[in-house]
């Protein structure tokens, strides 16, 4: 049977639209990024997943330590559910009720770190929890894009923090402050890890992949300067760095104790565009089939899932089964229709399925309550998103 039949069969009782997950793909990326990461480990990152479910799984498998959340309050939530004591929060927060409730909850203190960059973070913190509050966890971010010219940038904004001598600075302030324990650094290539090599054209591709040599080599002699200084004044207890499309060249930096991915477990298609590996697509979604506006032309119901980033097709669903159909450049994906065509429309009738793909690995479960499992042809169970369990982290 064709992987469309497979799916089709496992969820025949059920009425699109919905979302799956086929855990064997779920489980194969997961043990494909354990044998890129070469012994080290990998801290899971929740916004690429959003299903405790699914983090809880990946958690329980040896070489899984932790989880990277990108909210504070998602953070405190996965301590109170019991699902890791062990979480860095990837960005800064402006929450002050997060904070309040990180500052009651000791299982919660001690479980969680949070990220700063400046000496304000630590101030917003003292502003929300007043003087004397207790002891919060704090991780250093050094920004890890490259800028191989005075005035060029190339990777994410993130951290102000970008040389070894800033780095130390910054953890000579946060250990004068009271209520503050450095514990950690991180460190997130972003045009290294976020940006595929093999997407686009071959030139593209070229430049693309000469950019990504030079910087692994400039981030790893600045990350592990940066880490030495740091290093001198406080012990730290990780060191994080990359993400899913760097976890060779990260784990192979002697500076970085641990590696975060997340989009590697789901393999959305943003991840397709990669030369040195390639996750299985383990979520997806299903649309019906509810006109026929021409002999291959089949409209769908619903299905404008857009993801985040910037403002281009990369960002749109896509596709998937059966083989054969794309989207038409006119309408794209709407908000409550979405024309495919191709030959494969030509058998599509009203009630089929059609399967497609987000470009994001984690945006998928803010459009869908729960996954329905999958093993081969059937559904094992299915259970909620973060949407479903009545979460919204922003």
């Amino acid at each position: 049977m064709t992987s469309a039949t497979v799916y089709d069969l496992a969820t025949k009782d059920l009425d699109p639209p919905f979302a799956v997950v086929d855990l064997d793909a779920f489980d194969a990326n997961g043990a494909d990024l354990l044998r890129r990461a070469n012994g080290k480990p990998i801290r899971v990152v929740s916004k690429s997943v959003r299903c405790r479910y699914l983090l809880e799984r990946v958690l329980a498998r040896p070489g899984f330590e932790g989880l990277m959340c990108y909210s504070l309050a998602e953070a405190v939530w996965h301590v109170e559910q019991g699902t890791s004591d062990d979480i860095v929060v990837a960005y800064p927060t402006a929450d002050h009720g997060a904070l309040r409730r990180l500052a009651a909850n000791d299982r919660a203190r001690a479980a969680i770190s949070i990220m700063v960059d400046s000496p304000e973070h630590l101030d917003l913190v003292d502003a929300a929890l007043g003087q004397g509050h207790p002891e919060i966890r704090v991780c250093l971010e050094l920004d890890a894009s490259w800028r191989p010219l005075p005035g060029v940038h190339i990777g994410t904004r993130r951290s102000p923090v970008f040389s070894p001598r800033q780095a130390a600075d910054l953890a000579r302030t946060i250990l004068s402050r009271k209520g503050f324990r450095l514990v950690g650094m991180m460190a997130y290539e972003g045009q290294i890890a976020g940006l595929g090599d093999a997407a686009g054209s071959g030139a593209k591709n070229s430049v693309i992949g000469w950019m990504q040599r030079k910087s692994i080599v400039e981030i790893a002699k600045r990350r592990a300067a940066a880490v030495r200084a740091v290093r001198t004044l406080a012990d730290l207890e990780f060191v994080n760095g990359g993400g899913s499309g760097s976890v060779e060249s990260t784990g192979a930096e002697a500076a970085v104790t641990e590696i975060a991915a997340g989009s590697g477990l789901i393999g959305p298609t943003l991840f397709d565009g990669y030369a040195h590996f390639s996750p299985r697509p383990a979520a997806m979604f299903a649309l019906p089939v509810v006109r026929r506006p021409a002999p291959k032309v089949a409209t769908l119901f619903s299905g404008g899932y857009i993801a985040s980033g910037p403002a281009e097709s990369s960002r749109l669903p896509t596709p998937y089964l059966p083989e054969g159909l794309s989207l038409l450049g006119f309408e794209g994906a709407g908000e409550v229709q979405t024309p495919v065509s191709g030959e494969a429309a030509r058998h599509l009738r009203l009630g089929d399925r059609v399967w497609l793909r987000h470009a994001k690995a984690g945006e998928l479960a803010e459009r869908f309550t729960h996954y329905h499992v999958v093993i081969g042809d059937r559904v094992d169970r299915t259970v909620p998103t973060y949407r479903g369990e009545s979460q919204n982290f922003g």
